[in-house]
C-alpha cells in the first residue's frame, strides 16, 4: 500500500477579509495617522500665523509714504546740485 505524499504550497493564498482589515488597520496607523497629524499641524500653524501679518491695506499705505519719501529726498538732491 502507498501513502500519498503530504503537500505543500509552494505559495500562500491570498488574504481573505480579516487579513485585509488587519492590513487595512496597520496601513491606517501606521501611514493615516502621521499624515493627518501633519496636516492638521499644518493647518493650525497657516490659521495662526495669518494674525500676524500685517493686512494688504497697511502694507499699500507703507509703500506710498515710502515713495513719498523717496520723491522729498530726489527733490532735496536735486535742489543741492
Amino acid at each position: 500500500m502507498h501513502l500519498p505524499l503530504p503537500t505543500i504550497p509552494l505559495f500562500p493564498g491570498v488574504p481573505g477579509g480579516p487579513e485585509l482589515l488587519i492590513l487595512l488597520l496597520v496601513f491606517v496607523l501606521l501611514i493615516g495617522l502621521p499624515a493627518l497629524l501633519l496636516l492638521g499641524g499644518g493647518a493650525y500653524l497657516v490659521t495662526r500665523g495669518d494674525d500676524d501679518r500685517p493686512s494688504r491695506s497697511e502694507l499699500q499705505a507703507r509703500v506710498e509714504e515710502l515713495e513719498a519719501e523717496v520723491e522729498k529726498l530726489r527733490e532735496r538732491d536735486d535742489e543741492e546740485t
